[in-house]
């Protein structure tokens, strides 16, 4: 059984369609990615399948429950792109309040577990209106593992963080998926995509144009050739070509100091695949 499956999804606001039918799964224990330019449908997808909004026609199923029944919300964990947490609340009352609400027996030992996970720990007596904006955001992320849910939905969960806080948020995310949760990641920052992802999706108008891992959606563009002569790209070369092309060098006379693959990076592609929308 899938953890996510989206098939046939459509979501039309007047004469606005936002999804034209899509097509997509997330794996059990798989960290999958979300990409496309602003108003491409990622969050429309999201926000669906987490079942704040209704789709207009096809289905979405968290682990095998219609999206937003009560068996799939018991499933998943939501942090929304724009959320906001009580000034006046400390980490660990905020983390309280999100406890009743999901139901969670899991006290103060859950509490301490997921503030230790994003490394709140020293902070769980301050107040959400005295933390930096990257604090609130890995709160954010705590709060969204109240309940230890199977499916996890972030939209663009690293967007407010510093280099030092993405990593927190990318271990988490590879611990996570240790444990065998599921992940869709929502976010415009292509290379924590690139880094923690099993699998991407590109959206772009509400369609799926390119899918499948960071390596599969990489193109070979050729070998780079350091000889004694100076570097040479011999284009269309695939890593099956190496041996060959040192060879031939070498029976030319040339010393040969290094060979390297070159392929496209999955910014390549993504800017491939949407053309020159801005995100």
């Amino acid at each position: 059984m899938s953890a996510l499956a989206v098939e046939g999804l459509v979501k039309r606001y007047g004469s606005v369609e936002a999804l034209k039918g899509v097509d997509l799964e997330v794996g059990e224990g798989e960290l999958f990615g979300l990409l496309g330019p602003n108003g491409a449908g990622k969050s429309t997808l999201v926000k669906i399948s987490v079942g704040l909004v209704r789709a207009t026609k096809g289905r979405a199923e968290v682990a095998g429950a219609r999206a937003g029944s009560r068996a799939a919300r018991a499933k998943i964990g939501y942090l929304a792109e724009l959320f906001r947490f009580p000034g006046w609340y400390t980490a660990d009352e905020v983390l309280i309040l999100h406890q009743r609400l999901a139901g969670s027996p899991g006290g103060a030992a859950e509490r301490n577990r997921l503030l230790e996970l994003v490394a709140l720990a020293d902070a769980r007596d301050r107040r959400v209106s005295d933390m930096s904006k990257g604090m609130q955001q890995r709160l954010g992320v705590a709060q969204a593992l109240v309940g230890s849910p199977r499916m996890l939905l972030l939209d663009e969960p690293t967007s407010a963080l510093d280099p030092a806080g993405r990593r927190i948020v990318r271990e988490v995310l590879e611990n996570l998926r240790d444990e065998g949760v599921s992940v869709l990641l929502n976010s415009h920052l292509l290379s924590e995509i690139e880094l923690v992802c099993d699998r991407v999706a590109i959206l772009r108008a509400g369609e799926v144009v390119a899918a499948g891992s960071p390596a599969e959606l990489s193109r070979p563009r050729g070998v780079e050739l350091e000889t004694g002569e100076g570097t040479r790209t011999i284009d269309g070369a695939t890593r099956e070509d190496v041996p060959r092309l040192v060879a031939e060098a070498v029976a030319a006379g040339r010393q040969v100091f290094g060979a390297r693959v070159l392929t496209s990076t999955l910014e390549d592609t993504y800017l491939e695949a949407v053309g020159d929308e801005v995100s």
